[in-house]
C-alpha cells in the first residue's frame, strides 16, 4: 500500500505540517488543472467555442443546473463554491489515476477537510438566513407529538454524522479502486495469468475513470442537498 503513504518531496525526514509532500504536490496539481480548464481554457471566448471552451461550458452548465434543481433559486448565489468543489474533487480523482501519481482524495484528511468546510458553511448560512428558525429542521411537526422528541434526537445525530459519511464515501471509493488496481498489477507480473490480469487492469481502470466522475458528482450533489436545508424551507 505504498501508493497511499504521504512522503516528503525532498529527503526522507519526518513529515511535519509545513513539509512539502507528495500529497501537497498533487493537491496543487489538481488546483492547477482546474485553473487551466476554467481560466485559461475560456480566456479566448468565442461564439463558436473551441474544445477547451466547450469542456468548460459543459462542466459549468452541468453544475449550475444541479445547484438550481436541488437548492432552487435561493441557492444559486453559492454556485461558484459548489462548482469549485466539484472541479477540484473531479480533477483530484482523475489525476490520481495517472501511473506513479498520488491520489489526494484517497486520504481521509483531504476529504474530511472538504466535508467539514461544507458542514460548517451550510450551518453558518442556515443560521445567518433563518436564525433560530434553522433549528426547526430537527423538529418533524408532521409526526405524532409523542414521537417528535425521539425523531429530533435522530435528526440531530444524523446532521452531525454528515461530515463523516460525506468524507468516508469519497475516500473509501478512491482507496478501494486504487487497491484493486494494485492487486491486478501484482498478478500481471506472473507469467501464467499475465494476459488475464492485464485485461482486468484495463477494465478496472475504465471503471475507475467512471468512479472518479461519479464520486465527484455524489460529493457535489450531497453538498447541494445539505445546502438546501440552509436556504430552503424546513421539512414539516
Amino acid at each position: 500500500m505504498d501508493q497511499f503513504i504521504v512522503k516528503p518531496l525532498f529527503g526522507d525526514g519526518p513529515v511535519h505540517w509545513y513539509t512539502p509532500t507528495n500529497a501537497t504536490l498533487w493537491l496543487m496539481l489538481a488546483v492547477a488543472a482546474v485553473g487551466l480548464v476554467m481560466v485559461i481554457g475560456t480566456s479566448r471566448r468565442a461564439v463558436v467555442p473551441g474544445r477547451s471552451q466547450s469542456i468548460a461550458e459543459v462542466l459549468y452548465g452541468f453544475v449550475h443546473d444541479m445547484v438550481e434543481d436541488v437548492t432552487g433559486h435561493a441557492g444559486i448565489k453559492y454556485f461558484p463554491y459548489v462548482l469549485t468543489l466539484f472541479m477540484f474533487v473531479f480533477f483530484a480523482n482523475v489525476l490520481g489515476l495517472i501511473p506513479m501519481s498520488f491520489s489526494p482524495t484517497s486520504q481521509i484528511a483531504t476529504t474530511v477537510t472538504l466535508a467539514l468546510l461544507v458542514f460548517f458553511g451550510v450551518t453558518l448560512i442556515g443560521l445567518a438566513r433563518k436564525g433560530v428558525g434553522f433549528l426547526s429542521m430537527f423538529w418533524v411537526s408532521s409526526a405524532p407529538l409523542a414521537l417528535r422528541p425521539i425523531l429530533a434526537i435522530i435528526e440531530v445525530i444524523s446532521y452531525f454524522i454528515r461530515p463523516v459519511s460525506h468524507s468516508v464515501r469519497l475516500a473509501g471509493a478512491m482507496l478501494a479502486g486504487h487497491a484493486v488496481l494494485k492487486v491486478f498489477a501484482g498478478f500481471a507480473a506472473a507469467t501464467v495469468v499475465a494476459p488475464l490480469a492485464f485485461a482486468g487492469m484495463v477494465g478496472i481502470y475504465a471503471l475507475e475513470l467512471l468512479v472518479a466522475a461519479v464520486q465527484a458528482y455524489v460529493f457535489t450533489i450531497l453538498t447541494c442537498v445539505y445546502l438546501k436545508d440552509a436556504v430552503g424551507d424546513a421539512h414539516h
